[in-house]
């Protein structure tokens, strides 16, 4: 079967494309130890783009993207991040985008295999028609069942599922990293037993937390944080002017504090950012993707004694010296991903959100007409708007709402 949808391909003058493409529809399992199923056919409806998208079409500029394409593909068709219609069901669903042979897909082992719909070995959702596991499309709360049409403002929110999962998935290990770290310590000084010590560390930890970057990842995890831990306080630290539309956000969305760091060096950013806590960082998040992050946190002693470091930036290279880090016992840790029950809650915190208000929308016929152009000058570029998405199939979208 062929189809029309964008691709990413080993090209350095032209790394994404809009054209025909011959669809594949391999068995796929969700777990494993589950059954190998044929896809389902699935209408993307609605698309966000994420910046994992603007890194996979660099990597096809570079030529190093043939072990994401799909087995035997010289192609991989992007996308991982909308609402699709299942026409075999009446319904629209949200493909929950990892699976493959593993226990726990947010910590696959070496004997173990993973894909990822839109990003790794699978084809994702920037097409008019696709293939998923039928176990992957996710259903919508049950006040959305019979719909045909989706709100707009619903379908810009749902953008969000795999990187709202994401964050959800962040609060559940630093939350079970934290216990495991500080419990100790607070049996000791509480005289308590160790269930109540763990109670008090998963709070604790979070007493004076900064998240490092403002994008919609740290924004996500903070947001967690707050609606479960609501006594925590929470600093966002970036570059962006304090009056400015995404930093407001941020700060109702997560009841935040923030600290702009523009002009400062690191040095002060350091001080200013203890000041702000009224003390060294319980926990540090870092989402910014630049290495300042680790240098504020550990070189100018931001993260306070026994505090945790979610590494969470892809690119930067973290580093510390061994001796403060020691005696100071820092933890460390950095993982990605989520498990069905991730997006599930993800699904149900969205549809009642304010996050549609940051989803500005492209054209699709702009869009499709020059993609490469799009995603360097319109999507990904200096004043982009925080999220971008498209409607793809203007028939099962209520613009009017």
């Amino acid at each position: 079967m062929k189809t029309y949808g964008t691709y990413f391909q080993n090209d350095g003058a032209l790394p994404i494309k809009y054209g025909e493409i011959n669809l594949i529809n391999p068995e796929r399992q969700r777990l494993r130890g589950e059954p190998l199923y044929k896809g389902v056919e699935a209408w993307p409806v609605f698309q966000g783009f994420c910046g994992t998208d603007f890194e996979l079409m660099k990597m096809g500029r570079a030529g190093k993207l043939s072990a994401k394409f799909p087995e035997g593909e010289n192609r991989l068709i992007n996308g991982h991040e909308g609402v699709v219609w299942v026409p075999s069901e009446n319904r629209f669903a949200i493909v929950l985008i990892r699976g493959g042979d593993s226990w726990d897909p947010t910590r696959y082992t070496e004997d173990e295999t993973y894909f990822e719909y839109g990003c790794d070995k699978a084809d994702g959702l920037f097409c008019d028609k696709n293939y998923f596991n039928p176990d992957m499309l996710l259903k919508l709360p049950e006040r959305y069942e019979g719909f045909t049409r989706l709100p707009l403002s619903v379908a810009k929110r749902l953008s969000f599922a795999d990187p709202y999962a994401c964050a959800i998935f962040q609060l559940e290990r630093m939350e079970d990293l934290a216990q495991a770290h500080l419990f100790r310590v607070k049996m000791a000084k509480h005289k308590c037993s160790e269930a109540e010590a763990r109670k008090i560390a998963k709070e604790e930890a979070f007493s004076r937390t900064v998240v490092f970057g403002l994008g919609m990842t740290g924004l996500f995890i903070a947001d967690q944080i707050r609606r479960n831990h609501p006594e925590a306080q929470l600093l966002f630290v970036g570059r962006s002017d304090e009056d400015c539309k995404k930093v407001v956000f941020s700060k109702e969305i997560a009841s935040a504090d923030y600290l702009c760091t523009a002009g400062l060096s690191e040095e002060e950013t350091a001080r200013r950012i203890i000041e702000k806590l009224g003390g060294r960082a319980t926990m540090f998040v870092g989402t910014s993707g630049a290495s300042v992050e680790h240098r504020v946190a550990f070189q100018h002693r931001v993260l306070g004694c026994n505090g945790l470091y979610n590494s969470f930036s892809l690119g930067p290279v973290v580093s510390y010296d061994t001796m403060p880090f020691g005696f100071e016992n820092h933890l460390i840790f950095a993982s990605i991903n989520f498990r069905q029950e991730h997006m599930e809650k993800a699904i149900d915190v969205l549809v009642d959100s304010r996050y549609d208000e940051v989803v500005e929308l492209i054209d699709k016929e702009e869009f499709i007409s020059d993609v490469l152009d799009a995603y360097e000058n319109k999507i990904f570029c200096k004043g982009a708007p925080l999220k971008t998405g498209v409607i793809w199939n203007k028939n099962y979208i209520d613009e009017d709402e």
